[in-house]
């Protein structure tokens, strides 16, 4: 990742369900990183992010997307045409039960799995789309990919 001016990230964090794992400054480093890795043109950005079960996603997954089932995570961005013109991104809600659930499959931590869905939820509100193409899917799980290298190496 090319080095860049530092980015300020304001982010709210909404834990409905008391996930004890949040450090402070972790997520905004994240959220930073994934940022720069993907040119982000503002030096400022503003994020939500709602830690919650499955029957507050599942709620807003049937509101929002007509379907009536949990999801791990959605995203609602505030810049809907896609054009980042506003340092308010929007919102990432992730379920911490699909957490546990996925953790299973993907064989990645609890920690590292909200991270993964927190970089996955991220690129959605900078207007990636996985379910336009087989191209953008491939572009944001190799992001998400590259972030969580990163993480390991900042980490270790």
């Amino acid at each position: 990742m090319k080095k860049k001016q530092r980015i300020a990230i304001n982010l709210h964090i909404v834990n409905l369900v008391n996930y004890k794992e949040i450090e402070n400054g972790f997520y905004e480093k994240i959220a930073e990183q994934t940022l720069k890795y993907v040119h982000y043109p503002l030096d400022f950005a503003e994020i939500t992010l709602v830690l919650c079960d499955n029957d507050f996603i599942c709620n807003l997954n049937n509101k929002y997307r007509a379907l009536n089932r949990p999801t791990d995570v959605l995203s609602f961005p505030m810049n809907e045409d896609g054009v980042i013109n506003d340092p308010l991104l929007g919102d990432i809600v992730i379920s911490i039960d699909m957490v546990k659930k996925n953790c299973l499959e993907s064989q990645l931590t609890y920690n590292e799995e909200v991270i993964y869905l927190f970089t996955h939820g991220l690129l959605h509100l900078l207007g990636y789309d996985h379910e336009c193409s087989k191209d953008i899917e491939d572009e944001m799980y190799n992001i998400q990919d590259q972030i969580m290298k990163y993480l390991h190496n900042f980490m270790s």
